[in-house]
């Protein structure tokens, strides 16, 4: 305001030949003091990858929050240039890194459904690439094997092209389901050591919880009692402790007496002499019998 009024007073004092040199040396002070919503939005996008990097989740939240409002201005369809493009691309990428980080679920396949409309875009322009492409595909695949949405896995493997599926972030998940598949639990668990980033953590302790389960289950079935060494060892623990919690959480019908853990057998299912076959196979004729008297 302050500005505008000293203008106001050098045009209102100033002779008519002058006005013209007011104004041209006013001019490119006002265009410098101004800066469009693409420069702001990079330079938050800037602030938003600081955030990331340093691993400060609510103050990345708090920058991706505004900085999504100022993608609501951003050009759409074929008017979007390839810097938009670009900061939209780079920002929801951060989201779904903040996302992992905060543990949040829900915000993470928010912001990958978000983020799928940019990366087909980016495929039809030459001129704009993401670098956490693959990365961001591959924590979603994770998620994905995590929640047993196998269907949904193999649907998005369709999408990726061989460059892709090879990159260690996107081959990381997909080793993961096949050892999975043949059972090879030990693999599974052996794993966690060759994550190929810190983001893929998170979804790691969720599949390893979800194997131990099913390697108790089987401990359950074949065996009556094992020392607590060997099944800290079949169950990939560090240490005894580590497996007391787990029995106190998960297994709280599995007893420790000493060093040794005795199971409790499986309830008893149905036996085949439970069924009564003969009566159902007499129904069955008769059901036949009828039809054949109706035709």
């Amino acid at each position: 305001a302050l500005r505008n009024e000293t203008f106001a007073r050098r045009c209102a004092f100033a002779p008519p030949n002058d006005i013209a040199e007011v104004l041209i040396q006013t001019k490119p002070h006002r265009l410098a003091t101004m800066s469009s919503p693409l420069d702001s939005a990079q330079s938050s996008l800037s602030a938003l990858n600081s955030a990331v990097n340093s691993g400060d989740v609510d103050g990345g939240k708090r920058t991706l929050a505004s900085l999504k409002i100022a993608m609501l201005d951003f050009p759409s369809g074929p008017s979007m240039t390839a810097a938009h493009l670009a900061v939209a691309t780079g920002a929801l990428e951060c989201g779904v890194l903040l996302s992992v980080a905060d543990e949040d679920l829900d915000a993470f396949a928010r912001n990958v459904a978000q983020i799928k409309p940019y990366y087909a875009a980016l495929a039809g322009m030459s001129e704009a690439t993401s670098e956490r492409k693959c990365h961001i595909l591959g924590l979603n695949l994770m998620h994905l094997l995590v929640d047993n949405r196998l269907s949904e896995f193999h649907a998005e493997l369709e999408l990726l092209t061989e460059a892709e599926a090879s990159t260690k972030y996107v081959s990381f998940p997909i080793e993961l389901e096949r050892q999975l598949m043949v059972g090879s639990y030990d693999e599974v668990l052996n794993a966690n050591s060759r994550i190929p980033d810190p983001s893929y953590g998170f979804f790691m302790d969720n599949l390893l919880q979800t194997v131990r389960d099913s390697i108790a289950d089987c401990l359950e079935v074949s065996y009556k009692t094992m020392t607590l060494e060997d099944a800290v060892r079949m169950m990939k623990y560090g240490s005894v402790e580590e497996l007391r919690e787990y029995i106190e959480e998960c297994r709280d019908d599995w007893i420790v007496e000493g060093g040794s853990v005795v199971f409790q057998p499986p309830p008893v299912g149905s036996k085949a002499s439970d069924v009564p076959s003969m009566k159902l196979i007499g129904q069955s004729l008769s059901y036949a019998t009828e039809l054949e008297r109706i035709v």
